[in-house]
């Protein structure tokens, strides 16, 4: 490899993690450096608000393979992390979070079982979260499961964005018109070589977690929107069920009219109206998770903004505009 395209990217997305940057760093770069192999960090900084981007150029000073990605504003982590990949230039390309809950030292297995099997795709696998929360392991269970249902079996268990990727499956997420793409899903979609790698998961060395339940719910209901029409035919047959439950309901009353036993009652009227006003919420909320979808592909805004790359000679263009220009 030459010093353009070096063996090895590392993309780390990077939000307000001032307290557990150095020692991420240092066990980063004692691992990559042991690779004897040309390498480069390209660590993106999403808009952090707590000394991060300060420490980060403080780091880049004593190590030269450190690029520093500056975005304009808070993106959001599966945008920080894409802006990051579509940017980095090693044949393989590892994600990373800085939170140390995924070690470093696993990115030599990564990159060995690639080489070994001929893979464009390895994932890290958690095989144990006895260290997560009951509430986490519960959730979590529950959203892969979900997820695979949907979108189908090659979606991984327990494999979140820590993977190494081929620069050809790099090339490929390129190539998609998508601006937001939900990429532990994607990844699995595009239908690469694929193997797993299983670890050990750890606790975050320091700082607060930047996936709280309000994300997470998020994250579930974007990759289901993103990847399935089924909530929208879940509405369909919720109709369905309510316009038969109506027609019961207008048999029952017919019949109690012709047999002379109807009373005055609102039981009956009240509950009918909650459940058919019920069912209408819903398919309301959910055909306007799609039509709010349409509109922000419409509008087509970036899913992020560059505001500078530490890479000599890279020029700073607006993000997202990697994706529509590959389709020019």
């Amino acid at each position: 490899m030459t010093a353009a395209q070096p063996a090895l990217s590392v993309v780390v997305p990077i939000f307000n993690e001032l307290a557990v940057l150095p020692l991420f760093a240092e066990r980063l770069r004692g691992v990559l450096d042991a690779l004897g192999e040309a390498y480069e960090v390209v660590a993106v900084d999403d808009g952090s608000t707590d000394g991060t981007a300060a420490a980060l150029t403080g780091l880049r000073a004593g190590w030269p393979e450190l690029r520093v990605l500056r975005l304009r504003r808070n993106s959001g982590h599966q945008a920080a992390l894409l802006a990051g990949l579509l940017r980095a230039r090693g044949g393989y390309v590892v994600s990373i979070d800085a939170d140390l809950q995924d070690p470093p030292e696993v990115i030599v297995e990564l990159l060995r079982r690639a080489r070994a099997d001929g893979l464009d795709v390895v994932y890290g696998v958690r095989a144990d979260r006895h260290r997560d929360t009951r509430f986490k392991r519960w959730t979590a269970a529950g959203y892969y499961r979900l997820v695979r249902r949907l979108v189908g079996e090659q979606v991984p268990a327990q494999a979140g964005d820590f993977r190494l990727l081929s620069r050809a499956v790099v090339e490929a997420l390129r190539e998609l018109p998508e601006r937001g793409p939900v990429l532990r899903l994607v990844v699995p979609w595009l239908g690469f070589p694929g193997g797993e790698v299983a670890y050990q998961r750890q606790e975050r060395a320091a700082g607060r977690t930047k996936y709280p339940l309000s994300r997470m719910a998020g994250l579930a209901a974007e990759s289901v929107t993103a990847f399935s029409a089924a909530p929208l035919r879940v509405a369909t047959w919720l109709g369905l069920a309510g316009v038969a439950v109506c027609g019961v309901l207008v048999v029952v009353a017919v019949l109690a009219w012709a047999g002379g036993g109807t009373v005055t009652g609102w039981p009956s009227l009240y509950l009918a109206i909650l459940f058919l006003g019920a069912v209408q919420l819903l398919c309301l909320g959910l055909l306007g998770e799609y039509v709010a979808r349409i509109y922000t592909a419409v509008q087509g805004r970036p899913a992020y903004a560059v505001a500078g790359d530490s890479a000599d000679g890279e020029p700073v263009r607006p993000g997202g505009t990697e994706l529509a220009d590959s389709l020019r």
